[in-house]
């Protein structure tokens, strides 16, 4: 990847975060360059909010094999988010982009993480960490939608910060409070 075609995606996490709607031309200035170089390097926007699911895709999943060295799910649950809180701000445009007509596009994207993180949570289920209130999968996702939402409100709410969407989650996981915090003051 070229250093303008990452600055257009960088200006593209930037501008789209701040209005999903924006076009072209907005990415382009904020990337300070002509809309004619970003349509060299994506011919739609469609490529451009799809190379940016693959970038953000590909950074999460180096997060996830990076703290993932088959210790406890909790404790590696932990990890990863906080490891990828960062990446969860940054991208939280995807959610609502998702919810659009890329969304079949984002969601097969996304679908290595999903199913790594789905794998995780079945390991805790397995070894008595997380509930079994919901199948591993569904659980891992509504889990892990949490900390999007959670992302999403922080610019504006005072206190929502990681270790909130990181005890949001484990909750959701069927994690009990206490360990939560154990778990937590642990990796502090």
């Amino acid at each position: 990847m070229t250093t303008t075609e990452e600055r257009i995606l960088d200006a593209a996490t930037d501008v789209l975060g701040g209005d999903p709607n924006a076009g072209m031309d907005a990415i382009a200035t904020a990337a300070g360059v002509v809309r004619r170089t970003v349509y060299g390097y994506f011919p739609s926007r469609s490529d451009l909010v799809l190379a940016l699911t693959r970038r953000a895709a590909g950074e999460i999943e180096v997060v996830l094999a990076s703290v993932d060295d088959g210790g406890p799910a909790d404790a590696t649950w932990v990890a990863f988010l906080d490891r990828v809180w960062p990446l969860v701000r940054r991208y939280r445009v995807l959610v609502v982009l998702r919810r659009g007509p890329f969304g079949p596009d984002i969601h097969a994207l996304l679908t290595p993480v999903d199913r790594t993180l789905a794998q995780l949570v079945e390991r805790g289920q397995d070894a008595g960490q997380f509930g079994r209130h919901l199948p591993a999968a569904v659980l891992a996702q509504v889990a892990w939608s949490a900390l999007f939402t959670i992302a999403d409100h922080d610019l504006t709410l005072d206190g929502l910060d990681a270790r909130a969407a990181t005890t949001s989650s484990l909750l959701l996981l069927g994690v009990p409070a206490d360990r939560a915090s154990a778990i937590l003051a642990d990796a502090s």
